[in-house]
């Protein structure tokens, strides 16, 4: 069973495949990770991550809290 983090993908640091990485933000903890799986993901979108790798995208909603929804 794996453990994925959801965070906030605050900007890109590098786009170009394979080394794409991004600035992601973890309940404000900021983090460099790896986006090869989500070259499509743009500033402001929510993340999942295992293992410092981005492997999903997912929609935050806010009506108590923070609850997340898979998306992809």
């Amino acid at each position: 069973m794996c453990l994925a983090v959801p965070g906030k993908l605050i900007q890109w640091i590098e786009r170009r495949p394979p080394f794409s990485t991004a600035t992601v933000e973890f309940g404000g903890v900021r983090r460099q990770i790896n986006m090869a799986c989500l070259p499509d993901a743009t500033a402001g979108d929510y993340v999942l991550v295992h293992a410092g790798i981005a492997i999903s995208r997912i929609m935050a909603s806010v009506p108590m809290g923070l609850s997340m929804t898979a998306v992809t």
